[in-house]
């Protein structure tokens, strides 16, 4: 089969190449893979920051859909799956490929209504926004939401996912033009961060009596540690990377008299036992909202395979405003 090598080259350049095919082990599916969604988390690995956990691919690729064409004999009796049945899964790694092996458990039926494209942008964007929304934050009905990075794949789908589950939510993009290319997500603040101050904002709004109860923060840097101040009490502020910077001031004596609570979280992570039960949560809980058009990712664009490269500079660039998908087979 074929899959997207990293070339040890000075760019790390990638390249659509031979590879040898996956073997379906104990408890796996096989999937042949339609479409493989792009994360940032490929732009880490591709740089050698996010290695994949052992026994995985050394290729990119955390979420794909397609159609199950082998099962092992575990998976014919445990599975709700049969061979043919069209799924997306969430994956260590590997889901540039022409095919992929996957424990049973990690893999979901499609929605109704949802594209394989739209399915392909959902396992890892889906289980993030599950888990640090519902898990790590502990978020609920009437509380208020802080989506950091708002034009980011993950946003496109914790936005309308937050909304769907009865969240207020505040996001920041960096231009006017974002602000509009998200206007669909139905953010109720968006704050273009190089006109207005994001700090301001949040002191503003709870003064108001509208203050941030949970923030998912891709950013980190600076303005992370000015914005503690302006939290509610008992507040979650969840850091899933730190794409401004890796340093910030906090003022401990406010962390503590707030009751703040700084949580850093990756879904990778979790053991495969806890990204099942968030799988199975997923589909129960969030299916029949993404079956009935409440929630959906947002794709920005679909590529070949064969434009990997492009894929990532597109990321790299910061010009999508939703997921970039790659079209396998």
């Amino acid at each position: 089969m074929k899959a997207i090598i990293i070339r040890k080259d000075e760019n790390r350049s990638l390249r659509w190449e031979e590879v040898p095919a996956p073997q379906t082990k104990a408890g796996e599916i096989k999937i042949k893979v339609a479409y493989a969604a792009l994360n940032r988390a490929d732009l880490m690995q591709r740089e050698g920051d996010y290695p994949p956990p052992p026994g995985c691919p050394e290729w990119m690729g955390l979420e794909v859909s397609g159609e199950i064409c082998e099962m092992s004999e575990e998976a014919k009796r445990e599975s709700p799956f049969s061979l043919g049945d069209k799924v997306c899964a969430l994956l260590g790694g590997g889901g540039y490929a022409e095919y992929v092996t996957v424990l049973w458990d990690m893999a979901m039926p499609i929605p109704e209504n949802t594209s394989m494209i739209e399915a392909a942008a959902m396992p890892e964007a889906f289980a993030t926004a599950y888990l640090n929304l519902f898990w790590e934050g502990k978020i609920e009905p009437g509380n208020t939401l802080l989506m950091n990075a708002g034009a980011s794949g993950l946003a496109s789908v914790v936005i309308p996912m937050a909304k769907a589950f009865g969240i207020r939510v505040i996001t920041t993009v960096i231009s006017d033009e974002m602000v509009k290319a998200i206007a669909h997500l139905g953010a109720d603040i968006v704050v273009n961060t190089r006109k207005t101050d994001i700090v301001k904002v949040l002191e503003d709004e709870l003064a108001a009596g509208r203050g941030v109860d949970v923030a998912i923060d891709c950013l980190g840097g600076e303005v992370m540690g000015k914005c503690l101040f302006h939290l509610t009490h008992g507040a979650r502020w969840i850091v899933i990377a730190a794409l401004a910077g890796q340093e910030t001031t906090v003022d401990l004596k406010n962390i503590y008299k707030r009751n703040v609570r700084i949580v850093g979280s990756t879904l990778r992570s979790k053991s495969p036992q806890k990204k099942a039960e968030i799988l199975s949560e997923l589909v129960k809980n969030v299916w029949p909202k993404v079956a009935s058009g409440e929630v959906k990712p947002t794709i920005y664009k679909v590529l070949p395979i064969t434009e990997a490269e492009e894929a990532h500079n597109i990321l790299k660039r910061g010009e999508n405003a939703g997921k970039v998908v790659l079209k396998v087979n």
